[in-house]
């Protein structure tokens, strides 16, 4: 997974240029941009905590895009040895998301903890989406088509968009930066003011050969337009690419009715 195209993604939207975020973390602008490149390893917990704050998203989404342990973790199995039994426990037993919620559910009953806002619960991506906005094993030659395809799935629920106008928008946030995070996933997104949040999902049959930040084909797409700027989008967006690093892509590929990508997306977002 490029965990540097996704903070990327997320530093444009948030409106900081690479000096500004830099600076606020206290790295220097050669550092990140290497990080945001793929050329230097993922950063410290510590600095993606940092990262995270100054983006105003939960750090866990950030460490789950970089395959990295929370340190409340460490620390927690350091102080009382005998968690690790419990963790074993767990994966012995290969629970899966959904069951895996179950016992939080269990937990949050029998321990209650205070929760703060970055503990909030992440918006999950499968309420934004519906049957009609779903496009399964999509043949088409090119980024262009796909643009096209979504754009025309969201203009329907926007009143006063037109498709060619949303697709074009569209192109030009990509051109800003690139949408693809790495993991076959593509994230097109823009913002129209008043609209109400929505999503279309589109797999491709033949992956595209475009320019992705692990170089790997693009066989997915989730397509999202929002009305309101600041963090719930900037959440949203980093949670889409965690479930690329989860393996959204390919849980995807074999699905060939709506019914099976919300099946799916169920266990996957089970835990947010």
């Amino acid at each position: 997974m490029h965990l540097g195209a996704t903070l990327r993604l997320l530093r444009v939207d948030a409106g900081l240029s690479l000096r500004d975020l830099a600076r606020r973390i206290g790295v220097s602008s050669a550092y990140l941009s290497r990080v945001e490149n793929g050329v230097d390893a993922p950063p410290t917990v510590e600095r993606l905590t940092a990262i995270a704050r100054e983006l105003d998203v939960p750090p866990g989404l950030l460490m789950d895009v970089a395959n990295r342990v929370s340190p409340y973790v460490s620390e927690y199995l350091e102080d009382v040895p005998g968690s690790g039994t419990l963790f074993l426990e767990l994966a012995r037993r290969r629970l899966s998301g959904a069951q895996l919620a179950r016992v939080r559910d269990f937990l949050d009953a029998e321990f209650p903890v205070r929760r703060g806002l970055s503990d909030a619960p992440v918006p999950a991506l499968a309420p934004l989406l519906a049957p009609e906005r779903m496009v399964l094993q999509l043949s088409c030659e090119g980024w262009e088509d796909v643009l096209d395809v979504v754009a025309g799935r969201l203009a329907v629920e926007l009143p006063g968009v037109d498709a060619p106008r949303l697709a074009e928008s569209f192109r030009r946030r990509d051109i800003t930066s690139s949408c693809a995070v790495g993991g076959e996933v593509a994230v097109p997104h823009v913002f129209v003011p008043g609209a109400s949040p929505v999503a279309a999902l589109v797999t491709l049959a033949k992956g595209l050969a475009v320019d992705t930040p692990d170089g790997r084909p693009l066989r997915l797409v989730v397509a999202a337009v929002d009305g309101e700027l600041g963090r719930v989008r900037l959440v949203r967006m980093a949670h889409v690419a965690r479930l690329a690093a989860r393996g959204l892509s390919a849980r995807l590929s074999e699905a060939r009715q709506p019914s099976q990508v919300f099946s799916i997306l169920e266990e996957l977002e089970a835990l947010r």
